[in-house]
């Protein structure tokens, strides 16, 4: 893709869950010496995207306070126990105040996503894009959503859904990237999830629940 700079395309990282089961907001917790959260910048950034905006939730002032997150844009998503629509609508209300033609999707519960799927699916970045990366077939994130899209996803993206309501509205206007080479989709949902990973999980308190309730991957 080369550089994408000249506010082409923005990364939007989606990291506002509360992580219910794993004992705290997955933005926080550690993969190698850096935070969930942390990569994801770092993958964003090596891909290309500029400028970087993170949306916060669960535990937002202690993410900022712990993280780094020098020189991303920090939305703050107050409804985010409504679910992962509310962070994409969040983030996408935050761009519309800037000059980026598409807006790269990421989530911060895939620490297997590489900035070499992310200059691979926001190759064509456009207002009218909708590109998706895909594993086996399976559609998932990265996502690059142009801004054209941006109100008619702002419309459907409710609760716990995302852009998939779109997506599938648009059908063969959506181009699929097979990414399987070069990035893997798994997500970090459970205690199971993280150890596969090698990320600690924390001890949840007693107050805490242990169920939680899976959500769409877009």
């Amino acid at each position: 893709m080369g550089s994408v700079g000249l506010s082409v395309v923005a990364g939007l990282i989606l990291a506002a869950g509360g992580g219910r089961r794993l004992g705290g907001p997955k933005a926080l917790l550690r993969h190698g010496n850096a935070m969930l959260v942390e990569r994801a910048v770092a993958a964003a950034r090596d891909g290309g995207c500029d400028p970087i905006y993170v949306v916060l939730g669960a535990g937002a002032d202690q993410v900022q306070a712990e993280a780094d997150l020098a020189g991303v844009h920090v939305v703050v998503n107050r409804a985010w126990s409504s679910g992962l629509g509310s962070s994409l609508k969040t983030g996408l209300a935050a761009l519309a105040g800037t000059d980026v033609r598409a807006a790269l999707v990421l989530l911060v519960d895939m620490p297997g996503i590489t900035g070499a799927a992310i200059r691979r699916v926001a190759a064509l970045p456009y207002p009218g894009a909708l590109v998706c990366a895909s594993y086996g077939g399976r559609r998932g994130h990265p996502m690059l959503l142009g801004r054209a899209h941006w109100p008619g996803i702002t419309t459907l993206a409710t609760a716990d859904v995302g852009a998939r309501p779109y997506l599938l509205a648009r059908g063969p206007q959506v181009q699929d990237v097979a990414c399987d080479d070069v990035a893997h989709d798994g997500d970090v949902d459970t205690a199971q999830d993280a150890a596969r990973f090698g990320i600690e999980v924390p001890t949840p308190r007693a107050d805490e629940s242990t169920v939680d309730i899976p959500r769409p991957r877009s």
